[in-house]
């Protein structure tokens, strides 16, 4: 018989057989229960990677083990195909972005199918796809009808060489990702979703989402950011205008001496039009806005700011106070304007003391008196109001609600919730996206494509290169049309959309892929829906799901989907690191999985990833690591082959028997508790690595087992309960290793897949073990050992463990505190 373990024919062997069998094609059906497994779906970049392959193993194991549990289980795979890569990778290889997404979806499918993962190929999308975009331009108009779509003002970054916006990933240093320096920033006309509408209710069901992790749920609160405060009117001092700052401290108002703008606010280039600080203010805007808001909020980046050359009225005093731009402020907080009041606020003390700006202490602390001339820093604490007018002497903190309401009462303020949160921008001043489905006309405006002439498509006949702008701009039978309202001549939109849209509903469309009578079939939406378990990168804990919630939201509203949230349960895989670092080109410690599959197979490669660390956790490669799985699998193949003229036809389980010798016992007892603990490691808790350990105990068990003589009264219960133990370590490894598994089953002498085989359950009397080994410590150190039976209550343990020979050594004569008795572990015995 053929005893090498080849896996190059195996998993070949086995990929073409589960193709050609439909094995993994999924339809509704209403007789079993549905479960939907799904993996964050991949940029087609051309390469998968390590990070990849963790990824979708965690999810095939969940997959596989709960098709064989008799749920119907959806598990597809598709391409977030649009975006700025593609463009870049155009470029770079004077290709074009749909020629190279296509050929790297081609080329990563490959792998992904080399690999083994239980797709159902049948419902792959790729999101730049007609069929796809098609029906996003269709949710985009319903949004728009309902008011949830409009286009505004707003600051992007700007290449004059270029002609076009650049995201942040497009900047490196001071320069575009073309080498550019001209890099600037610039006010543009760009859409917006109003995400700002679903604020509260995407907070309040935070609450309501048990399998999220807390970290991505608090990462969403933080995010959201819900804060309660008071909203307050400066005037400028021309009367010509207000500038509204939001607060948390009002009881602070009549120490703000300066007021602080975010290099963003709309009002930081006009306030110094056409004064001496214009081109200041604009050099210093342009500079801030291309830094990371991290670094720029990071309590050890120095305050740096320029005055706007403007003054504001500080509606308490009446006095008027400068108005600076300043980094350390961010649109993303309240109105993107602040109040500053320096002696107590930290950044506003150290923006103050660097830029000479006027200090007012207006609350003083208890026991001692600050002065403007001797404070070194701000005070933070609570104390008295001074300085503040008919609030002097009240306590800082009831001064809050009596200053709100007296701005209220004034008309120069009120008491407000403010969320960090903000409408979500989706204009992209790139080709390779979703066309935008909107007409510009000089009379009618902005004019929606009407439904019938959807989609608007995305031309792919053009000369794709490094000229600036966006291509679309450049076609005129894709900008020229009809006003549909008018009839006059119109211009198209050539910005396209945010890819974050495309990934922000895709989970719904894999249950009709290929429905085009609306974005959505309800029958397979409503049986499919919602996504069971959400599996990818703590990368993607805030945009791609709070936006995914948001889009859910909407289409339960537009009447679309009758579900509140789109992800049941989230698992958030770690990184997988080498040399003590995220794998990275950059870095030059990337593992090729190519490579790896090469020298040891698919089910090699996915079985150390799996094994190598719990899936939350970040994985340590190692070279080492990974071909001991290679020769664990080589083991266990050795293992069937050599007892394989011993168990060929043979039934599994026991014989009527009134006794069974102690080693078959064991062995049953081993192969029962082993399926007991790799169904609870695998259903729900996702302990993968010490489900696979408990495998290999399993398997070292088998080869320490001996098999009675020929003709010996026990060798028929021995062989069965041999089998038993090969059958079910098959089983059991199948959903980690899907090839070996079914080459194995097929070897033993089954005709149908391994994955048709039910989940195997467990005997619990055979499980059960007889005797136990407890540890016995004195004083915390262990001192001796008992076996005792597994039944035995905790008096009887305690007894034992006294009356021990050692143990008595270490005790004798001393008085006994307390016996503590850690059940089926240890007893602790203290003197």
């Amino acid at each position: 018989m053929e005893q090498q373990y080849n896996f190059t024919e195996i998993e070949k062997k086995w990929q073409q057989r589960w193709e050609e069998r439909k094995q993994y094609k999924v339809e509704v059906d209403h007789s079993k229960k549905k479960l939907y497994i799904l993996e964050m779906f991949p940029y087609p970049s051309g390469r998968i990677h390590m990070g990849h392959v963790r990824n979708y193993s965690i999810g095939d194991v969940i997959a596989r083990f709960k098709v064989m549990q008799g749920y119907n289980v959806l598990h597809p795979m598709g391409w977030d195909a649009f975006g700025l890569p593609a463009e870049n990778a155009a470029i770079k290889n004077k290709s074009h972005p749909a020629r190279w997404t296509r050929s790297n979806i081609e080329n990563m499918r490959e792998r992904l199918q080399r690999l083994g993962f239980s797709y159902d190929w049948d419902r792959e999308l790729a999101t730049c796809d007609q069929l796809y975009y098609k029906w996003e331009q269709w949710l985009f108009l319903k949004m728009y009808e309902k008011g949830l779509v409009y286009k505004k003002k707003s600051i992007v970054n700007w290449c004059d060489e270029c002609n076009t916006s650049l995201a942040n990933e497009q900047i490196e240093g001071d320069k575009c990702w073309r080498g550019h320096t001209s890099i600037g920033q610039r006010e543009l006309e760009q859409w917006h979703f109003r995400v700002t509408d679903y604020a509260e209710e995407l907070l309040e069901f935070c609450d309501k989402l048990p399998g999220w992790p807390e970290r991505v749920l608090t990462m969403q609160k933080n995010w959201i950011g819900k804060s309660y405060g008071t909203s307050v009117l400066f005037p400028l001092a021309d009367g010509s205008e207000n500038i509204e700052i939001f607060t948390t401290r009002p009881d602070t108002l009549y120490g703000a001496t300066f007021m602080v703008l975010a290099p963003e606010h709309p009002m930081a280039r006009s306030l110094s039009a056409g004064t001496p600080q214009e081109k200041a203010v604009l050099d210093f805007v342009n500079r801030i806005g291309l830094q990371e808001k991290a670094v720029r909020t990071d309590e050890a980046t120095e305050k740096e700011g320029v005055f706007t050359g403007k003054y504001a009225i500080n509606p308490l005093t009446q006095e008027q106070i400068p108005i600076w731009v300043a980094n350390f402020v961010l649109m993303e907080y309240g109105t993107g304007a602040i109040m500053a009041v320096p002696t107590h606020d930290q950044r506003d003390f150290e923006f103050a003391q660097k830029y000479q700006l006027p200090l007012r202490v207006v609350i003083q602390p208890p026991d001692t008196k600050l002065s403007v001339d001797t404070m070194t820093q701000a005070y933070i604490e609570d104390g008295v109001l001074v300085n503040s007018g008919r609030f002097d002497g009240m306590k800082n903190r009831e001064a809050i609600q009596k200053i709100t309401e007296y701005l209220a009462d004034q008309g120069i303020g009120k008491a407000t919730i403010n969320y960090r949160l903000r409408d979500w921008g989706i204009s992209r001043q790139r080709y390779w996206g979703n066309p935008i489905p909107i007409i510009h006309c000089d009379d009618c405006g902005s004019v929606p494509v009407p439904y019938e002439d959807l989609p608007v498509i995305l031309p792919e006949d053009i000369e794709f290169s490094a000229v600036g702008g966006n291509p679309l701009s450049h076609i005129p039978e894709f900008v020229n049309v009809r006003c549909p309202r008018c009839g006059k001549a119109a211009r198209r939109e050539t910005d396209t959309m945010d890819t974050f849209v495309d990934s922000s509903w895709y989970y719904m469309r894999y249950a009709c892929p290929h429905y085009d009578e609306g974005p959505l079939e309800k029958e397979a939406v409503q049986y499919w829906m919602t996504v069971n378990q959400y599996i990818g990168g703590i990368e993607h804990a805030i945009l791609h799901l709070l936006y995914s919630r948001f889009f859910t939201k909407v289409l339960r509203d537009l009447g679309i989907v009758d579900f509140d949230e789109p992800f049941d349960n989230l698992l958030t895989q770690g990184m997988v690191i080498k040399d003590g670092r995220k794998m990275s080109k950059s870095f030059g410690n990337v593992v090729d999985p190519d490579s790896q599959m090469e020298k040891f197979g698919a089910d090699a490669t996915r079985l150390f990833i799996l094994f190598a660390a719990p899936p939350e956790k970040d994985l340590d490669w190692s070279d080492q690591a990974a071909e001991g799985s290679f020769r664990f699998l080589n083991r266990l193949w050795r293992l069937v082959y050599n007892v394989l003229p011993d168990i060929q036809g043979q039934k599994t389980g026991t014989v009527e028997q009134p006794t069974l010798p102690t080693a078959v016992k064991n062995l049953r007892r081993m192969t029962h508790s082993t399926i007991q603990k790799v169904t609870e490691d695998l259903d729900g808790r996702f302990h993968f690595n010490t489900a696979i350990s408990t495998i290999m105990e399993l398997v070292n068990a088998m080869y320490a087992f001996e098999l009675p003589h020929e003709g010996s009264e026990d060798r028929e219960v021995a062989v069965r309960a041999l089998r038993e133990a090969i059958e079910s370590t098959i089983v059991l490894l199948a959903p980690f290793v899907p090839h070996i598994t079914e080459e194995l089953w097929e070897t033993l002498g089954h005709t149908s897949s391994v994955f048709n085989e039910p989940w195997l359950q467990y005997d619990q009397e055979a499980a059960k073990a007889e005797e136990i080994l407890i540890v016995v410590q004195v004083n915390g150190k262990v001192r001796s050992r008992i076996t005792i039976s597994a039944d035995a209550s905790d008096d009887v343990i305690k007894q034992q463990a006294l009356a021990d020979e050692r143990i008595k050594a270490y005790i004798e004569g001393k008085p006994l505190r307390k016996v503590v008795v850690v059940p089926k572990k240890l007893v602790n015995i203290v003197v």
